[in-house]
């Protein structure tokens, strides 16, 4: 009896004193907050007074009206048509451009071979195609105890456009030498690297075409690639090989593989099919040397590319590019900035199986703009190959020009917002104040040369601190994401609707534009047209904005898909000889002509209560929390809600664990199970939906938490990240089905 007394006062005691210290840290805690909004407030003061008497010096140095009007003259579409069935926007070629006439015009040029010689014949001896010298590879331990790879790199080795031609020249007459015959595809299976892209140019100059391969497509979906195309030869890389192995045990018709090295190792080419020749890409190059051969070109409407589709909804279909098409998309980015080859450099690593990449490379040849090879591992100073202390690739180029996805920026806002918050509350206040005060300067046409000094100019070294035209593409950028990157890192972030089969041409905002959430309006060429789709209930007599399916006409729209006739007549279609393809996207146009994407015929579903959710819609939104790596939306017409799986990011799902239960004991795996984390996460959620706009029954009520990455090995996403909804839901079926028990 006296133990338990003693026990009791202890523990009255120890709660006495928990009590007292909780108290002490409010006090301490609402003392600091005072302290803050003290130090913005006179912060704020010390901004008014500045920007009162700096202000008409700014005004009239920079003159911003001259900025709004440069954005205005480059929206130069209009509506062209209007009727009972659709809508037509149209921004014509403009013949006045001096570019696009010295260009093209002077040149007569409709193929990219020609779009090649051109280029050489201009530029000779100016800088072409970098690669960072490889020098070696160590093992670095980190803090946790885990060992990485990391990469010893040099400086960038280049290439001149004359010594780049004299390559690809060779390794085009080396390709006849092995046999391969005009107007016959090859396969190209390789990361982006210069090697890639002088393959294709030297196989255009002997009229082959080329069959293009995402490298992190399953094994069978790139077997389907090659065996519908009936390549006899590949084209692929040291470090694929081995997978490739597996591979050709499946591709009975190919005879020739020709690896493109390693600059460290030598490459086993043991254990290959017997009846297959192996062969290295610098022989290929020898093989043409000692057996030259007149260049045989293409014409304009000959096959230049089968480009397989990353396949989110099945088998990888071939869309059929020709060379027309691939130099119609050049010219529409001739007319989008007024690029200069005597400072503009452009990075280059998305894959070059992408069409956004694969266009971006072949204009930068054209006007003359030295291209840089990087990869995700290597871009920047905090890069997974990339040794402490060293430059990452960013860092060396200095890029001014770079295309990039939805995923990278999403990555690079998180980091940044991770970061801030790490610095603590003052800081995080600070940053935010001065972020929106150069959004709302920005918005009025004015930069803010001294906070960009003092602040943002070093969030801008992570690609190097020169950044100017961003083109992203490939799926949905989230209008947060665009705002903050844009703000953030000074660059003009323009967002376009593209697609493999419209050759990477369609709509684009105009460099300098400051809004967000649309897509902007119909690139130079192409017509842009809204059509009624009765079943989503979608029209173009619909109020405040015409809304409809968004199909796209001009001379970038390709032939169709290859061996796929079915396919190619129920979304293609030709009218008074201008070819048109149907998106299957569904959009509506603003009074000033820009589009805006909201919704997809296959993302629609339709819920018990009659309302429509995309939910391509709802994970764009939610995939701006900063807990969301990637995120899945599932619908059930039968019931209210939407349900989710959700992969989320390690470190910010471990951080809520010890804010919210003061413990981080459980693996990883174990934190992922806990209902307690998953209702937290939940509760995150259904917050950050209704702060961004999201309607109740599109927010999620209920979700699994997936521990694993979606990477394109997985199956789950596609080679360009896209979800392959099927395959999550197949993946997750059981999952669903239980989060959709008791629901209605």
């Amino acid at each position: 009896m006296v133990t338990t007394a003693t026990t009791s006062i202890a523990a009255n005691t120890s709660k006495g004193k928990i009590h007292v210290e909780c108290h002490r840290r409010r006090l301490k805690d609402g003392m600091w907050n005072i302290f803050i909004q003290v130090l913005l407030v006179i912060a704020r003061l010390m901004w008014v007074v500045w920007n009162l008497l700096t202000l008409p010096a700014y005004i009239l140095i920079q003159r911003p009206w001259k900025k709004r009007a440069e954005v205005k003259s480059g929206a130069a579409w209009h509506e062209v048509s209007r009727n009972d069935e659709f809508i037509s926007y149209l921004q014509e070629t403009r013949t006045d451009n001096k570019v696009y006439n010295e260009l093209i015009v002077k040149n007569d040029v409709d193929t990219v071979d020609k779009i090649w010689t051109t280029a050489v014949s201009m530029y000779q001896d100016r800088l072409c195609l970098g690669t960072r010298e490889v020098l070696g590879e160590e093992e670095e331990k980190q803090d946790n105890g885990k060992v990485f790879k990391k990469l010893v790199l040099g400086q960038y080795q280049w290439t001149d456009y004359q010594q780049a031609h004299v390559i690809s020249t060779n390794f085009g007459a080396g390709l006849v030498s092995l046999g391969q015959q005009a107007k016959h595809p090859i396969a190209i299976y390789s990361e982006t690297r210069s090697e890639w892209i002088l393959a294709a140019l030297g196989a255009f100059s002997q009229n082959i075409v080329v069959s293009t391969l995402y490298t992190n497509l399953g094994e069978e979906a790139v077997a389907h690639g090659i065996n519908e195309t009936e390549v006899s030869l590949v084209i692929t890389s040291h470090s694929l090989l081995p997978k490739f192995r597996n591979i050709l045990q499946s591709c009975p018709l190919v005879k020739t593989v020709v690896v493109i090295g390693d600059p460290l190792v030598s490459t086993d080419i043991s254990n290959m099919k017997e009846d297959v020749e192996v062969i290295m890409f610098d022989s290929v190059l020898d093989l043409g040397k000692d057996n030259p051969i007149p260049t045989n070109p293409p014409c304009g409407d000959d096959l230049a590319i089968i480009m397989y589709t990353s396949g989110s909804t099945g088998i990888p279909k071939g869309v059929m590019i020709s060379h027309q098409n691939l130099v119609a998309t050049a010219t529409t980015i001739l007319f989008l900035h007024k690029f200069d080859n005597k400072s503009d450099v452009y990075i280059a690593y998305l894959p070059l199986a992408h069409v956004l990449e694969l266009l971006s490379e072949v204009t930068m040849l054209l006007l003359g703009v030295p291209i840089g090879y990087s990869s995700p591992n290597t871009m920047t100073d905090l890069s997974t190959a990339i040794r402490k202390g060293d430059k990452g690739d960013a860092s060396l180029l200095r890029p001014t020009i770079m295309c990039t996805v939805p995923l990278i920026l999403d990555r690079i806002y998180k980091n940044l917002t991770d970061g801030v918050a790490r610095k603590g509350d003052l800081f995080r206040r600070l940053f935010e104040f001065c972020y929106n005060y150069k959004l709302w300067w920005s918005e009025w046409g004015l930069d803010t040369s001294l906070l960009d000094l003092v602040l943002f100019s070093k969030l801008r070294r992570i690609l190097g601190g020169r950044v100017d035209l961003m083109i992203v593409g490939g799926a949905p950028l989230s209008p947060s994401t665009q705002q903050f990157v844009r703000t953030c890192l000074n660059a003009r972030l323009v967002q376009g609707y593209t697609m493999t089969e419209t050759t990477c041409s369609g709509t684009c905002q105009v460099p300098g534009e400051l809004s967000v959430g649309n897509v902007g309006g119909p690139m130079a060429g192409m017509e842009v047209r809204l059509v009624d789709w009765e079943e989503g209930n979608y029209k173009i007599t619909d109020k405040p904005f015409p809304r409809g399916e968004l199909v796209l006409g001009g001379a970038p729209v390709t032939k169709g898909y290859y061996k796929n006739k079915e396919k190619t007549e129920e979304d293609f279609f030709s009218e008074n000889g201008k070819q048109f393809f149907r998106s299957g996207d569904i959009g509506e146009v603003r009074p000033d002509g820009t589009f805006r994407l909201i919704d997809r015929k296959k993302d629609l579903i339709k819920l018990q209560n009659g309302e429509y959710v995309s939910l391509g819609k709802v994970e764009s939104q939610m995939k701006t929390h900063p807990l969301v790596d990637n995120i899945c939306v599932f619908a059930r017409s039968q019931h209210f809600n939407t349900v989710a799986v959700l992969v989320p990011v390690q470190a910010a799902l471990e951080k809520l664990v010890e804010e919210e239960f003061e413990e981080n004991e459980n693996s990883y795996e174990d934190v992922c199970e806990d209902v307690r984390v998953r209702d937290a996460v939940l509760a995150k959620l259904i917050e950050h939906g209704s702060r961004h706009g999201l309607e109740k029954f599109e927010i999620p009520t209920k979700i699994k938490l997936c521990p694993d990455l979606w990477l394109p090995e997985s199956g789950l996403v596609t080679a360009a990240f896209k979800l392959k909804r099927k395959a999550i839901q197949v993946a997750f079926s059981s999952s669903i089905n239980e989060m959709y028990v008791g629901s209605k």
